[in-house]
């Protein structure tokens, strides 16, 4: 298993590699080392360096420490006083914080997004919802991860506010492997989430319906994450 998950990240950079083959080396280690705590492949608490990193990636100390410096301080990874380097565990408090700001910012996309809309979005947005039903139906916690983290990004592409993006995107990070243990906990069956309400007031043009689902969305998303945290 070690070494097929080895091979699996390796072939990621491939990947990126293929698709991004004008962007630096350094940029490609990011976008990794992001998917990995995006979705969940770095544990909370888990301990990582860069010896680790460059072996896992098959790639240079160089690219690795750029990206780690990047990841520190969005804090989706913590510095700790003993020079380790790991993923931060959620507690109580931080749950709180990141679901106050999730509300402050996300139905405010999802506002922008309904008022901006058209049918071939709504059409992308349902396309996206329906892969993710099936990992639902299948149990793929990866696939959901990615699918549910796809649905928002159109989303907020839709909603053309690439600040608040941005600010959302680093909200992720940080509770993104957290997710990850809740799924790992109680499956994917157990992740109720508001994204047909939102297609439906996507579709009418409604933005505020769209902003109370996607308040519902992620109120319901931080207290799946809480609940995992007891």
């Amino acid at each position: 298993m070690a070494c097929r998950a080895l091979w699996s990240t390796r072939r990621q950079v491939v990947k990126l590699q293929a698709e991004g083959a004008r962007l630096p080396s350094h940029e490609l280690v990011y976008r990794r080392l992001r998917e990995m705590i995006l979705f969940g492949e770095l544990e909370p608490g888990q301990a990582v360096t860069i010896q680790g990193l460059v072996d896992q990636l098959g790639v240079g100390m160089t690219p690795v420490r750029e990206a780690l410096r990047r990841l520190i301080a969005a804090g989706a990874l913590v510095f700790q006083d003993n020079r380790r380097i790991t993923v931060p565990v959620l507690d109580a408090a931080a749950i709180e914080e990141l679901e106050l700001a999730r509300i402050a910012l996300e139905p405010q996309l999802a506002r922008r997004a309904a008022e901006r809309v058209g049918p071939d979005d709504v059409a992308r947005l349902r396309a996206t919802d329906e892969r993710l039903d099936a990992a639902i139906g299948k149990g793929d916690v990866h696939g959901y991860l990615v699918e549910n983290h796809q649905f928002h990004a159109e989303l907020n592409d839709i909603a053309a506010a690439p600040i608040l993006t941005d600010l959302v995107e680093g909200l992720w990070l940080r509770f993104g492997p957290s997710l990850r243990v809740v799924c790992g906990q109680f499956g994917t069956r157990n992740l109720p989430d508001q994204h047909k309400a939102i297609l439906e007031a996507l579709a009418s043009g409604d933005a505020d319906a769209a902003a109370r689902a996607m308040e519902a969305d992620v109120v319901q998303g931080m207290s799946q994450i809480a609940s995992g945290q007891t």
